[in-house]
């Protein structure tokens, strides 16, 4: 399969290598100008768990193509698009007259309501997913980040052929598939569960700095509770995948801290995040809090947090 990652992000490089890996055909989308300033290739080190769970190191200079521009009549069979939620529509307005006859993996956090944030993207050409992978590049322009086994999609509306096919691009790629009903809900829970972690750790300074901090984790996942109001107003049934916001807060963070402090593949998943002036955390914290505002729901422990995240976002 011939396959567009749209953007040079930690994502989009770390899900295209292990396609191409794969045996696809795999080229990113970037800014004119921003194949020359990346360079022909990206360094990795990484930590890929889909067959051992303690995860396998991969270290090396992997070899990439770039194209600066993307005609309506591109041969392309999948695009990935993972993005920031607050630039999802302006790279779905760009794709809409773009998009040929190629499928779009919308594959990120997700906002606004799914068919309001891809804009004028044709929804029976678009998957639906949340990438498991994360990381960040160091200054040294190294990609630090980690791959799970698990691929989530899930779909808004019925199951197409079109969306069958890029679970089994995943499936082939050594993904074990995870369904994920209510996709819709299911992208706004894990958005505020986003935004009470970011919170902390911007508050600290970097996600990297709150692996292992019980209290500030127990602080974390009570600003992500705070917010189930929030939910509740957006139509979310509160029963389902909420346990881990409404359990006790001291026995949540407790696993949490563990596993950031000893578990290979959750350390690095924070450990890799340590760019104080990310700006995707910061949009997060602030969209969560001003629709909190909006709708009249406290959130005191998110609000605390503005100061770190609402002059730089």
């Amino acid at each position: 399969m011939k396959i567009l990652m749209f953007g040079r992000g930690v994502i989009a490089t770390v899900y295209g290598w292990a396609l191409e890996r794969a045996g696809h055909d795999v080229e990113f989308y970037v800014r004119p100008g921003r194949a020359a300033e990346y360079g022909p290739t990206v360094d990795l080190d990484l930590l890929d768990t889909r067959r051992r769970i303690r995860g396998q190191p991969v270290v090396e200079k992997w070899p990439v193509r770039y194209r600066e521009e993307l005609a309506a009549d591109h041969d392309f069979d999948l695009i990935v698009l993972s993005v920031g939620h607050h630039r999802l529509t302006e790279a779905a307005a760009f794709l809409a007259p773009r998009i040929g006859k190629a499928t779009v993996l919308v594959s990120g956090n997700i906002w606004a309501e799914p068919a309001d944030a891809i804009g004028a993207l044709p929804l029976d050409q678009v998957a639906w997913g949340f990438p498991l992978a994360g990381g960040g590049f160091g200054e040294d322009g190294v990609l630090r980040g980690m791959l799970m086994p698990l691929a989530v999609f899930g779909t808004i509306g019925t199951l197409t052929d079109r969306e069958r096919a890029v679970r089994e691009v995943f499936r082939e790629a050594g993904f074990r598939i995870k369904e994920v009903p209510r996709l819709r809900d299911w992208l706004l829970i894990h958005f505020v569960s986003d935004a009470g972690i970011h919170s902390q750790g911007l508050r600290l300074g970097s996600l990297a700095d709150l692996a292992g901090r019980r209290h500030d984790l127990r602080e974390a996942i009570l600003a992500g509770r705070e917010l189930l109001p929030l939910l509740e107003a957006r139509g979310v049934d509160l029963r389902r995948g909420t346990l881990f916001l409404r359990a006790p807060a001291w026995l949540t963070a407790s696993v949490f801290a563990l596993m950031t402090a000893h578990f290979p593949p959750a350390r690095l998943s924070f450990k890799a995040h340590s760019d104080p002036h990310a700006v995707e955390p910061q949009v997060i914290c602030r969209d969560a809090l001003a629709e909190a505002r909006r709708l009249g729901i406290p959130a005191p422990r998110l609000a605390a947090a503005e100061p770190h995240f609402a002059v730089r976002a």
